[in-house]
């Protein structure tokens, strides 16, 4: 399902396609967050047109609303949402993680109460991969226990093996599938902030031959130093071979650090969350347009920037919107920010063709004001 294209000279990026149900889709790839279906304060169409080919959808939250039963009558996600590319579902295992103190994890998987109306439910690996059947995704993320920073070896150790055992069963289900159905399974790696652990579920995962692997428990909240030591301390024991996807991430720096360590694909909901705040993105770094030196700025979030906020309104304009809290504000800087991401990584992809992706990183970050202490990893 993945060709590698092009590789960088003096990095390990790259650059390639994988080859899903519904339709090629380039890498490297940001893929924008569309939790309960649809991706906030934004058109399908207009994400489209970007040129988007593969968005997320939520196993967690769409299993408790709308609930599978009426997702099924339309024969899926795709077009229950009008969305006619593709679709990677995430297993819930955040969310679940998210709500520690609702939630009992036991080795037939993960017995919790909805933060929706309180009823009890209990995911097991092979329910998560019916839900993601139901939702036709393209691609399918099975079942695992996410940890936080700061876990005791032995806890580590505990979800780890957890994690393992219950993606066994989810690959034992993934070759069960319904007949016609062709979604990709990605295990995911695990292993908290312990070397040794994440090389050990690296091993065991690939010995389980899904079509991709992915990278969990990364930005759940460490230091930048350390997200980067592990991200390529991790990523060195993946195979070549496969799709790689670190789930989560999607600051800027976060996603040159991935690219340069041969990731392939990565996610984040911070594009559409700081946008309904009144943050942009630029190539000098997140502007807050609801601060007062935008009050009377005439100009565009971004010179030549060819989204609907840029070409017809100004930044006044933009933060009169956002302090009223009308809904065009988060709509135009939520294009906005999407397109920036495309086209950063339409630029990025270039300079791996050209063999040039370190030096186009360290331009890009010679410009850049950090924006790491603003989060929104996960939803």
């Amino acid at each position: 399902m993945f060709t590698i294209e092009s590789n960088d000279r003096e990095t390990k990026a790259r650059t390639g396609t994988m080859h899903l149900p519904h339709g090629p889709v380039e890498t490297p790839v940001f893929m924008p967050v569309g939790t309960n279906g649809t991706i906030k304060a934004i058109y399908h169409s207009t994400v489209e047109k970007m040129g988007f080919k593969l968005i997320l959808g939520n196993t967690y939250h769409l299993y408790l609303r709308p609930g599978t039963e009426l997702i099924d009558r339309y024969g899926g996600l795709h077009r229950f949402s009008n969305w006619k590319h593709n679709i990677l579902t995430d297993s819930g295992g955040f969310q679940v993680f998210s709500l520690a103190p609702f939630r009992k994890i036991r080795e037939e998987g993960v017995h919790f109460r909805s933060h929706v109306d309180g009823s009890y439910h209990t995911l097991t690996p092979e329910k998560v991969f019916e839900v993601q059947q139901i939702l036709r995704s393209d691609i399918i993320m099975p079942l695992d226990v996410c940890t936080p920073p700061e876990l005791s070896y032995k806890e580590a150790l505990d979800a780890l093996e957890m994690t393992t055992r219950w993606a066994r069963r989810s690959v034992d289900r993934w070759k069960n599938r319904e007949e016609g159905y062709d979604g990709k399974l990605f295990a995911i790696v695990q292993g908290n902030f312990y070397k040794d652990l994440r090389k050990r579920s690296a091993e065991e995962l690939i010995a389980l031959d899904t079509p991709g692997i992915a990278i969990g428990g990364l930005s759940v909240g460490e230091e930048y130093p350390v997200y980067q030591e592990f991200l390529a301390s991790t990523a060195e024991h993946l195979p070549q071979e496969k799709p790689r996807y670190l789930m989560g991430i999607g600051n800027p720096e976060y996603i040159l650090d991935a690219v340069e360590n041969g990731i392939d694909l990565f996610d984040c909901v911070l594009p559409t969350r700081i946008a309904r705040n009144g943050g942009a993105f630029t190539p000098e770094g997140i502007i807050h347009l609801k601060k007062a030196p935008h009050e009377f700025d005439q100009d565009p979030i971004q010179e030549g920037c060819q989204c609907e906020a840029c070409r017809n309104y100004s930044r006044a304009y933009l933060r009169h919107l956002i302090k009223t809290r009308e809904m065009l504000g988060p709509m135009l800087i939520t294009e906005h920010n999407l397109l920036f991401l495309y086209n950063f990584l339409e630029d990025i992809k270039s300079a791996i063709r050209r063999g040039e992706f370190a030096s186009f990183k360290k331009e890009f970050l010679s410009r850049y004001i950090s924006s790491r202490r603003i989060r929104g990893d996960h939803e």
